[in-house]
């Protein structure tokens, strides 16, 4: 290597790139290998994500960089990068878990965003799907009852009207929603149709590339063995299903949905307002802000009805959001007559609330906080 400092850095920086291009090479070649595992899975008709396999090989590479004097976060970071590519060129390789695919599955509202979403990952997989929406003829009642699977993908609003108007479907055929709310959709299932039923909760948005790691709420409604095949179907895409009781989801969808909604709408509703220069606040805030205004223009860049709907499905909310308003004027009336101290007890009394959770939440977005400060710098 130069004695020189400018052609030693130069020389460096050379071996650096090389290096980078090896690395590349071994992704490469660690991609091929994925595509494999993922041809065996189907093969085999197993599930795309394997949790223990995950955690096992994440703390054997934790450990091998630790060897190596090298941070264990980071490797582990980029591993968990490289698995999430591996998850999205095997969603394609997925194996279908019915043992009927002769016969279709029909999706009411297939063409709408989530709709659409599950009818792709469908037909991936090899069903035969047959898509009714709101501008087409209804299916004849001959061809539906030879449905193995009537999902319900409409707006909540118009969910058990339509449930309501269905034909009598086979006896083995599988009923279910994919509504944000769960015991009225579920009731009108169950008073409709005399075969399996079931109400599901798919909690995520359309633009996620493949289910691995996706939360499915899973309401239980009638006879669970002939639609256990459905269930399996949203394991083997790599989601991961937890069972509650549809008032009881209902309930926590009031804090998750219409209050986080609303009140984000009512924010980005103020800023417009008030006229706020979006890109001074982008160009001078901190990560943590970064990320709030990424949420609300994330709600603002989606579909206005939907949010309406779902924020109008949790009126039972609408009495605990006007509580909400009243503490939020009270605590702006403290601090601005000088109550610094009732604010400090008030925080205090939160925090013991929160208790655990709260350290809990700080580490976990750190690494948040860090993505949204990468994203500032990848955008300047």
């Amino acid at each position: 290597m130069s004695h020189d400092p400018d052609q030693q850095l130069s020389e460096l920086r050379n071996a650096i790139d090389a290096t980078d291009n090896e690395l590349i090479e071994i992704i490469a070649r660690r991609a091929k290998l994925t595509a494999a595992v993922g041809e065996t899975k189907r093969a085999l008709k197993q599930p795309l994500y394997v949790p223990q396999r995950e955690r096992s090989l994440i703390k054997a590479r934790r450990s091998k960089a630790k060897e190596a004097g090298l941070s264990e976060d980071l490797i582990e970071d980029v591993i968990r990068r490289i698995i999430r590519e591996s998850y999205r060129t095997q969603t394609a390789q997925a194996a279908a878990t019915s043992t009927q695919l002769e016969r279709p599955v029909f999706v009411f509202g297939g063409k709408g965003a989530l709709g659409a979403r599950l009818v792709s990952q469908l037909r991936q997989t090899g069903y035969s799907v047959i898509t009714i929406d709101k501008d087409d003829d209804w299916p004849d009642k001959d061809d539906l009852s030879q449905a193995q699977l009537v999902l319900m993908s409409v707006p909540v609003n118009k969910t058990v009207e339509l449930i309501k108007q269905l034909p009598p479907l086979a006896e083995d055929c599988v009923l279910a929603d994919v509504t944000s709310i769960k015991a009225a959709p579920l009731n009108a299932m169950l008073a409709q149709h005399s075969g399996p039923v079931v109400g599901l909760h798919p909690m995520f948005g359309p633009s996620v590339q493949n289910l691995a790691k996706q939360l499915v709420v899973v309401t239980h409604g009638r006879q669970p063995e002939r639609y256990q095949w459905l269930l399996d179907q949203f394991v083997n895409w790599g989601a991961h299903l937890h069972e509650v009781n549809a008032d009881k989801h209902d309930d926590a969808m009031g804090w998750i949905q219409a209050m986080r909604h609303l009140s984000t709408f009512a924010y980005g509703v103020h800023l417009a307002n008030e006229r706020v220069d979006i890109k001074e606040l982008l160009e001078l805030s901190s990560p943590i802000y970064r990320m709030e205004l990424m949420m609300i223009g994330r709600l603002f860049a989606q579909n206005a009805e939907l949010y309406a709907d779902i924020i109008a499905a949790n009126k039972g909310q609408f009495a605990s959001i006007r509580r909400y308003l009243q503490q939020f004027s009270a605590i702006i009336d403290d601090i601005e007559n000088g109550k610094k101290s009732d604010f400090i007890s008030l925080f205090d009394e939160v925090s013991q609330y929160f208790g655990e959770f709260s350290s809990q939440f700080l580490k976990e977005s750190e690494s948040l906080v860090q993505l949204a400060d990468d994203q500032r710098l990848k955008h300047q």
